[in-house]
């Protein structure tokens, strides 16, 4: 059961704590269960092609893009540009 402090949304910026991609960051498009979630990053892992990740496996960011949060909710157009500029805003973000 997922707990409050664990609790994912969609648009949630997440880091990968385990497997070939860890430590990079990744946006939550999809919540299939209470243990699987799909992410992606827009270059390695595009919306054609998100992958599947165990929730234990994420750190969870106190981040959420509400731009792509509600195109997903309303579904509206998106594209991997739009996940690669939300990603690119947060990284500059932490550096500056």
């Amino acid at each position: 059961m997922l707990t409050s402090s664990h609790e994912l949304k969609i648009g949630q910026f997440v880091k990968s704590k385990a497997g070939r991609d860890k430590d990079k960051i990744f946006i939550v498009v999809s919540i299939v269960d209470e243990q699987f979630v799909l992410i992606t990053d827009g270059k390695l892992r595009t919306l054609s092609n998100p992958k599947m990740k165990k929730v234990k496996h994420l750190a969870r960011l106190a981040f959420i893009d509400e731009e792509i949060q509600s195109k997903i909710e309303n579904q509206m157009y998106l594209n991997d540009a739009d996940f690669r500029k939300s990603l690119s805003k947060l990284t500059s973000n932490k550096e500056g």
